[in-house]
C-alpha cells in the first residue's frame, strides 16, 4: 500500500483551441499545463479536472491519448507520462425549486467513455456545454441519479462558502432538502472550514471529508489536498478510500487554516469592516453583510459533542502565502527539494537555512507545525500570516 497526494478540484481556463472554459480561470490553466505543473513543481500524484464535460477538453484528452502521453488505467482514470493520474470530473450548478441555490456539485467518472456519455446527456440541460460550472436545468436528485447510473461519484462542493454552495446562502439547512443523502459519496469542505468546524453538524458525520484547491490558476493547485492510502492511484482505489474498504482510506486532509479563508468571518460588502454579531455594519450602516463560514456553521451546529473518528486535518499553509517568499526563493527551494510537496513535508531545518534566510525557514517549519499567527479573512479577502 502506498500514499498519494491528491487535489481533486482543478479548473481548465482554456481548452485545446484556446477557447474559454472557466472564464475566471487563468489562460495558462490548460489541461497539459496542469498535468505538467502538478507532476513537476507541485509534486501532486492525482488531479481531478472538473471541466471534463467540455467538448474541447474531451478532444484534448483524446489527442493526448492518441500520442501515448495519456494512458487509460484498468482501474479507472488516466495516467499522464506514467506519473500523474487524471480523474475526469464535472462541476455543475443547481438552482431548483427545492434548494433556491445556486449550489455547486462535483461528479467524477471512471472512464472517458462514461464522461462523454454524461456530456452528451448533459448538453440539452445547460446553456453552454463548453463552459465550466454551468447551471443544469434539472433538480438535484435527477442529476444524482444520472451520475450513479454511470458509476460516478457525487460530491457537494465547498459546502459552506457564502456563494454557490449547499449551506452557504442560508436557504438550505439540511442535505435532504436538495439531495438523496444515500447518493452522496463525500463532502468537500472549502477553504474557510476544517474538519472540526464541519463536524459540529451531526448530519455530516457519516460522510468522508475532502479538501481541494478549487484552483483557478496553476499556482493555486494543491493549496488544499489530501493524502490517500491506495494500492495504486486509480479511480476504483479512490472509491475504496472514500468507503474505507480493503485498507484504503484518507490518511490526512491538508487545508488552509480556516482563518486564512476569504469567507471565514462576516464582513461588510461595502466597507470591508467586520461587524461581528450585528445585522447592520457599525462602520458605514450598510445591510450588505457577507455572512462568514464560522457564523453559518454555528447556526447549523447540533448539540451533540460527539465527533466521528476522522483522519487528522492539518492546517497547511501554501508556500505562496508566506511573507517574503517570492519567486526567486521558491525557485531555490524547488532546485534543492524538487517539488513544493517535498519542501512542505520533507525539508529539514538544517537543509532550509543553507539556501534561504532563517526567517523564511522558520515560517516553513511553523507552517508545518501549525504555529503561525493568522489574521482572519472575510468578505472575499484572504486572511494573512502575521
Amino acid at each position: 500500500m502506498n500514499s498519494y497526494y491528491a487535489d481533486l478540484h482543478i479548473h481548465i481556463g482554456r481548452d485545446f483551441h484556446g477557447r474559454p472554459v472557466k472564464i475566471t480561470g487563468a489562460k495558462s490553466l490548460t489541461l497539459q499545463n496542469i498535468l505538467e505543473f502538478s507532476m513537476g513543481q507541485k509534486g501532486v500524484d492525482i488531479v481531478g479536472i472538473i471541466d471534463c464535460h467540455s467538448p474541447g477538453v474531451i478532444e484534448e484528452i483524446e489527442f493526448l491519448t492518441s500520442t501515448g502521453d495519456l494512458k487509460t488505467h484498468s482501474g479507472g482514470g488516466l495516467v499522464y507520462k506514467d506519473t500523474v493520474t487524471l480523474i475526469a470530473g464535472s462541476e455543475l450548478e443547481i438552482y431548483d425549486e427545492n434548494c433556491k441555490g445556486p449550489v455547486h456539485v462535483l461528479a467524477y467518472f471512471p472512464t472517458m467513455e462514461k464522461m462523454k456519455h454524461f456530456s452528451d446527456w448533459l448538453s440539452p440541460y445547460v446553456t453552454n456545454i463548453h463552459l465550466s460550472s454551468q447551471r443544469v436545468y434539472i433538480d438535484g436528485r435527477a442529476l444524482q441519479g444520472k451520475v450513479k447510473e454511470l458509476d460516478g461519484l457525487f460530491i457537494p462542493a465547498h459546502v459552506f462558502t457564502p456563494f454557490k454552495s449547499l449551506f452557504g446562502k442560508g436557504v438550505v439547512s439540511s442535505i435532504t432538502e436538495v439531495f438523496d443523502p444515500e447518493l452522496i459519496d463525500a463532502i468537500e469542505l472549502g477553504l474557510s472550514a476544517d474538519t472540526h468546524m464541519a463536524d459540529q453538524i451531526l448530519e455530516l458525520h457519516s460522510y468522508p471529508f475532502l479538501t481541494n484547491s478549487d484552483a483557478h490558476s496553476l499556482q493555486k493547485i494543491a493549496r488544499e489536498y489530501q493524502e490517500l492510502k491506495l494500492n495504486e492511484p486509480t479511480f476504483q482505489e479512490f472509491v475504496y478510500a472514500l468507503k474505507g474498504l480493503q485498507g484504503r482510506g484518507i490518511i490526512s486532509n491538508y487545508g488552509l487554516d480556516p482563518l486564512l479563508g476569504k469567507y471565514h468571518e462576516t464582513s461588510c460588502a461595502d466597507c470591508g469592516s467586520r461587524p461581528g454579531e450585528e445585522k447592520i455594519c457599525p462602520n458605514c450602516g450598510s445591510r450588505k453583510l457577507i455572512k462568514g463560514v464560522s457564523k453559518r456553521i454555528k447556526e447549523l451546529s447540533s448539540d451533540s459533542s460527539e465527533h466521528p473518528n476522522r483522519p487528522p486535518y492539518i492546517h497547511q499553509v501554501p508556500l505562496e502565502f508566506l511573507p517574503g517568499l517570492g519567486p526567486k526563493t521558491l525557485n531555490k527551494l524547488l532546485a534543492r527539494f524538487g517539488t513544493e510537496m517535498a519542501t512542505i513535508h520533507e525539508s529539514k531545518w538544517e537543509e532550509l537555512i543553507e539556501i534561504v534566510p532563517a526567517k523564511i525557514a522558520e515560517l516553513i517549519v511553523e507552517a508545518r507545525n501549525g504555529t503561525l499567527k493568522v489574521r482572519p479573512g472575510g468578505g472575499g479577502v484572504y486572511g494573512k500570516i502575521e
